[in-house]
């Protein structure tokens, strides 16, 4: 098995994963953590796409919930936490990376000549 192979199966062994996640979490897991999306199934199928890619997220998150561990007003603390070290890292990335892609220019070289292309007119059909 070849790498983009293994990658393929990869891929394939998750979706598999979250296509039963979103079955049980859409049918049976959301009416159990969120009480306004009781009996609203119309719009469930529009989850599934998410729920396929972040289905461990998913997962995790049922479970705070269903453990009671959850605690609401704090809830987004983690997220908040990391803004400043997020805002303060992003802009020096950045500022990295075009350093390193100055630094790393290529530059012609020295010793092809260069060829002098014929004029459109002369092209011949």
């Amino acid at each position: 098995m070849n790498e983009a192979e293994a990658i393929l199966m990869g891929l394939r062994v998750w979706a598999m994963i979250g296509a039963a996640v979103a079955a049980v979490f859409l049918t049976i897991g959301m009416d159990r953590i969120d009480e306004d999306a009781q009996g609203a199934y119309i719009f469930r199928p529009l989850l599934i796409p998410g729920v396929l890619v972040i289905w461990p997220l998913v997962l995790w998150r049922w479970y705070v919930y269903e453990s009671g561990r959850e605690v609401w007003g704090r809830r987004y603390d983690p997220p908040r936490r990391a803004h400043f070290a997020v805002g303060m890292i992003l802009p020096a990335g950045i500022a990295l990376i075009i350093l390193v892609g100055l630094s790393l220019r290529q530059t012609w070289p020295a010793d092809i000549a260069p060829v002098q292309l014929s004029a459109s007119d002369e092209v011949s059909q």
